[in-house]
């Protein structure tokens, strides 16, 4: 998934930044509330993690400014503020979640995966499609009883196109779920992956097809 922290506090941030990555998802750090709301004008997310003191324009003007051009994009706010009045704004406002300053990180993974959850529609942390399980809290991938040997891009890969349930997912679309913003992925990075991946499932029933100008579907053979 594609996720987007806005933090300001540089130490927090970084911590939250390398713990999603470590989960297999493309995460966008900002620490200025105006460029925030700007980049979420052009750029769509699949979770939103949402700092309420910030410079330039603070998380509820942010949220508030989501949620009035209707989008529906999961957000978890992070506030430093434990006072009733104030959970109660972010939560009218539209936040789904929130998490009150010091918090656990561990409790942060395990909220991000539930609104993920919940905006994609699946009950639990367990992905399946044939005999190829994904367990996404673990972040680890087996067919039958035999685990896959996956780099965090290559199970990444593979959860997304498990999740599309055998519908086509574009090479760009790929790219986007991978890459952040600072990065610079080469122009075949997502064949690469998507090899590395063949050759793991090649014992298997599991096979990644290709169609010309549609991209990648996750098949049962």
């Amino acid at each position: 998934m594609r996720i987007l922290v806005v933090e300001d506090t540089l130490d927090i941030g970084k911590v939250i930044v390398l713990r999603l990555e470590k989960m297999g998802h493309a995460v966008d750090w900002e620490t200025d509330g105006r460029t925030a709301s700007e980049l979420l004008e052009v750029q769509a997310y699949d979770l939103v993690v949402l700092d309420v003191m910030l410079p330039g324009a603070d998380g509820f003007a942010i949220l508030k400014g989501l949620r009035g051009r209707g989008l529906k994009t999961p957000v978890l706010i992070l506030t430093a503020r434990s006072a009733v009045d104030d959970r109660i704004s972010a939560l009218d406002l539209g936040a789904d979640d929130y998490l009150i300053k010091p918090f656990d990180y561990r409790e942060l993974e395990a909220r991000a995966r539930a609104l993920l959850r919940r905006s994609a529609g699946t009950p639990d942390n367990i992905l399946r499609f044939g005999d190829l399980t994904i367990h996404r809290a673990g972040r680890t991938a087996a067919v039958g009883d035999v685990p896959l040997d996956l780099t965090r891009r290559e199970l990444t890969v593979l959860e997304i196109l498990a999740a599309r349930q055998g519908r086509f997912v574009a090479k760009e679309e790929l790219v986007e779920q991978l890459f952040s913003f600072d990065q610079d992925p080469s122009n075949n990075a997502v064949e690469q992956f998507v090899a590395r991946l063949r050759r793991k499932l090649a014992s298997t029933r599991i096979e990644i097809r290709t169609a010309r100008g549609l991209g990648y579907q996750l098949a049962i053979v």
